[in-house]
């Protein structure tokens, strides 16, 4: 499936699961975007706007149509189209023929209350939007208390306010729509047979390891990158006195676990991407817009990895990119920028102290685009070569051999691509193809 080309002539039908409320989209605008990004949104209510008049299933329609009404090229809508199926709210099925037929199946966003207890979802969105944010977000879904110690429930019963009827009760009908929502499927993190023999049998109950104690742990083991050895562990410090499993105290032992690993860092920020809402729309087709594309779709980990030329990079290396995305909260379009600038001019070290000077500047100058980062490191560059170049002339006893400082790829080259001659424009597309 993940292999399967798409083409713009591949039709669709879109098939609504559920029943889609009011505030199912502050739910999606709120929670849901700032994981999956504004596309993937957006394209969840444009199949919404597929569907006929009564909400149900949408005529046959093409995926050029998808591609007219998001003005996306269809390589974004297919990207924000598994973020969906990622978070359960969009199912894909495929029938295979000269022309290919998707049916797409729409599921309803969980609920609040669900979604800030959900083991993966709300770390996510933490993560992505940061402490303040995330407490406001859930300050805006919390509902009023209302003491009734004092109060008496006076509420009728239904054989209170109506009598029996002697009339034949009519046949359960299956079809009649419901909310449904759908649900994260995960390959397993664990084995669940070595976890299982780990554990004495007098510790546990025979209900101890049911789905959806198998299904937190392996949500857990993903979000925190437990092994399965070490989850034994924690899970046999979170069972209770009847043998079963205190699911509060795993989510916090696990917590506990990562933080500790981890100097008190959360679970790691460097295979994220640039945010859609921070991204350049798209239909430039210059040197400088497939370059700020590459910056703002590649991971500062995969980046950092192009670098490495494809080895892993070291631990210094990923620990110091995460804290300046962490302390600084640097996007990751950003932070490739700077990997990009601080390679170049520190001969292929990452220097910590540089980097700190430099990412501290961006925040204070609210740097949070890939094209301000760009234009910005241009800027300052200039004005040093300026400067630098003033003391030269100043001076009658320096070399005249004096090597030039590397510059990054986009220095001094113009927005528009006519102006890059054949030379130059040869070298920057070997670049970005070294960096996709």
């Amino acid at each position: 499936m993940r292999n399967i080309s798409i083409l713009p002539a591949d039709t669709y039908v879109v098939v609504n699961k559920t029943v889609i409320r009011e505030d199912d989209r502050r739910l999606l605008t709120m929670l849901y975007q700032p994981i999956i990004g504004y596309t993937a949104v957006s394209l969840y209510f444009t199949l919404i706007d597929d569907l006929d008049e009564l909400k149900r299933i949408s005529n046959d329609l093409n995926h050029h149509h998808l591609m007219s009404i998001m003005q996306l090229r269809l390589e974004d809508i297919m990207i924000a189209r598994e973020k969906l199926e990622a978070v359960g709210l969009l199912k894909t099925y495929l029938k295979k023929g000269n022309v290919n037929n998707y049916v797409y199946l729409l599921y309803s966003p969980i609920s609040a209350n669900e979604f800030f207890n959900h083991p993966i979802l709300n770390i996510v969105l933490y993560n992505n939007i940061g402490k303040k944010e995330y407490l406001k977000r859930q300050e805006m879904f919390k509902v009023p208390r209302v003491r009734l110690t004092d109060y008496e429930d006076v509420s009728r019963k239904f054989n209170e306010v109506f009598k029996s009827s002697t009339l034949k009760p009519f046949e359960v009908i299956e079809d009649i729509e419901k909310r449904e929502e759908g649900t994260i499927i995960l390959d397993d993190m664990i084995d669940f047979n070595l976890l299982i023999a780990s554990i004495p049998n007098g510790l546990v109950s025979n209900r101890c390891f049911n789905e959806d104690a198998k299904k937190l742990i392996n949500n857990l083991s993903l979000v925190y990158n437990i092994d399965t050895e070490r989850m034994s562990g924690l899970v046999r410090a979170s069972l209770n006195e009847k043998g079963l499993i205190d699911k509060t105290l795993l989510r916090k032992n696990c917590r506990n676990y990562y933080s500790f690993e981890n100097v008190g860092n959360l679970p790691t920020l460097v295979y994220q991407t640039q945010p859609d809402y921070l991204k350049k729309p798209v239909g430039d087709n210059s040197k400088w817009a497939k370059m700020v594309y590459t910056f703002e779709n590649t991971s500062p980990y995969d980046y950092l990895r192009s670098k490495y030329k494809g080895a892993e990079p070291t631990k210094r290396d990923l620990q110091l990119i995460e804290e300046l995305m962490i302390d600084q909260k640097l996007s990751a379009g950003v932070v490739n920028v700077l990997i990009s600038y601080a390679l170049k001019v520190n001969n292929q070290k990452l220097n910590r102290n540089y980097l700190e000077t430099i990412a501290g500047q961006w925040k204070r100058l609210n740097i949070e685009t890939v094209e301000e980062a760009m234009k910005l490191t241009e800027k300052e560059y200039k004005k040093m070569k300026k400067i630098a170049n003033t003391t030269i002339k100043s001076k009658t006893t320096v070399k005249k051999n004096t090597k030039e400082e590397i510059l990054p790829d986009w220095f001094d080259k113009e927005v528009d691509a006519s102006s890059v001659n054949e030379e130059e424009k040869n070298e920057l597309d070997k670049l970005i193809d070294s960096l996709v």
